[in-house]
């Protein structure tokens, strides 16, 4: 608060005071009071009007800039209100109650979006699971009728699953540290999900699985590694377009990590989007393609939960020679807690 901004702001006052002593001084000269009492009243008015301006700039300027400078070092600046002392004059404690009302206002607001986005949460997670039973029923009712017409039914519910696998981690991706236990696994095990887990697609695809040295352990959660994987090994699935398909994984140990490389040899991805690929909804010269119709979310949710279980991932990719995703996973005591 500058100094002479706020006795602009008392203009008004001082005006007055002015226009009141020439009143006086007017007055003076027309009774003819004593030359003393002529020099002495304004002199008075006019220091005790100056030591007042000053005794109130003094007061407002601590308490502002002090507002100002916690505003300033807040990261969450809704909670300004818990840390500013209620000040002793009006005006301050005027500002004081509408920012607590304001802030009170917001929390308010702030818990009913939070209970309406539980609400519709859970309602999607209820929707995935029931979904999944006509799902299950339809691949029993295919295994007991199988030919060709049923075996591309059967591709297209595996691609049903996928993406309704990939509604639900989207929908709990905002609270993974609810729903995660970190222990100690062997990437084999993972890495077999996998395979088993899209061995349909594979098979018809004739794809070749190399799996070297990944027989080590680390620390993660299970389920949402497995669901990384799942997205990286769809994402090599799609892109395949040479006659010989090779999907490999393989593992190195490092003294500060374990590097899981997941390496295919497709179509690749254009150099200068290779830095975007995590990026949310974006597709790519590739998923632009009709026969291809990319979501844009698969690798976006990978990132978001490496993030979250405090893994690195990487990718690596030139068109056409095929793509390389690197996931890091630090050994160190927070992974084993």
């Amino acid at each position: 608060m500058k100094f002479a901004n706020f006795v602009k702001e008392k203009s008004i006052y001082i005006i007055l005071v002015i226009f009141s002593l020439i009143t006086i001084e007017i007055l003076f000269l027309i009774y003819d009071f004593k030359f003393f009492i002529k020099l002495y009243t304004p002199i008075i008015i006019l220091l005790s009007l100056f030591i007042g301006i000053i005794a109130e700039y003094i007061k407002k300027k601590d308490f502002y800039n002090k507002l100002l400078f916690e505003l300033d070092k807040l990261d969450q600046k809704y909670l300004i209100s818990e840390i500013v002392n209620t000040p002793n004059f009006l005006e301050g404690r005027i500002l004081k109650t509408v920012i607590d009302e304001t802030d009170k206002s917001m929390l308010e607001n702030v818990n009913l979006y939070k209970h309406l986005q539980q609400d519709y949460k859970e309602y999607i997670e209820l929707w995935i699971h029931e979904i999944k039973l006509p799902i299950s029923t339809s691949k029993l009712i295919i295994e007991n009728n199988t030919n060709s017409v049923t075996q591309s039914i059967d591709e297209e519910l595996d691609k049903i699953d996928n993406y309704i696998e990939q509604a639900l981690f989207y929908a709990r991706s905002n609270t993974v540290e609810k729903d995660y236990i970190i222990k100690r696994v062997n990437l084999t095990n993972i890495v077999n999900e996998v395979v088993k887990k899209n061995k349909n697609i594979l098979i018809q695809k004739d794809v070749k699985i190399k799996i070297e040295n990944v027989d080590m352990e680390v620390y993660t959660d299970s389920k949402w590694c497995l669901f990384i994987l799942n997205q990286i090994v769809q994402n090599s699935i799609n892109y395949f377009d040479k006659e010989e398909k090779v999907l490999e994984f393989s593992c190195i140990e490092r003294k500060e990590a374990v590097e899981l490389t997941i390496t295919d040899n497709g179509m690749g991805i254009n150099k200068e989007e290779v830095g975007r690929v995590f990026e949310k909804g974006f597709t790519g010269t590739n998923g632009r393609n009709k026969n291809k119709k990319s979501t844009g979310i698969g690798l976006y949710l990978c990132k978001k939960l490496c993030i979250k279980l405090n893994l690195d991932i990487k990718i690596k990719s030139d068109k056409p020679e095929g793509t390389q995703v690197l996931i890091v996973f630090p050994k160190g005591s927070y992974n084993i807690i």
